[in-house]
């Protein structure tokens, strides 16, 4: 979507700080962090939420878990533990209407979360 803010940095026209990329998932590190580690994940694809969903791309939530353990890997922190957050919707405090998962970890993580 042209004006989806996730789709301009998967595109290039926004910087961000890469952190994993592959065909399906682009990750990148998050400009508020909330932990050592806050890393976003989206599909290359634009999905606006969970509710968007559907059998003919539910295959790329696969996509984004196993990008996450490799992420958590190099990052020093699947031993230890890390959280992965999904905000669906306004009421889930979703801000940006693109699929993402927050990879948060370096640091015990309280609970509950918000």
């Amino acid at each position: 979507m042209a004006d989806c803010l996730f789709c301009k940095i998967i595109a290039g026209e926004i910087p961000s700080g890469k952190v994993y990329e592959d065909e399906y998932v682009y990750a990148f590190n998050d400009i508020s962090p909330e932990a050592p580690v806050h890393v976003l994940i989206v599909p290359k694809e634009h999905i606006a939420s969970c509710n968007e969903i559907t059998e003919e791309n539910a295959e790329i939530v696969s996509k984004i878990f196993l990008a996450a353990k490799k992420i958590a890997e190099e990052k020093g922190i699947a031993e230890g533990g890390y959280r992965i957050v999904n905000n669906c919707g306004d009421d889930g405090g979703q801000t940006v209407k693109h699929l993402h998962f927050h990879l948060l970890g370096g640091r015990s993580l309280n609970w509950p979360p918000g």
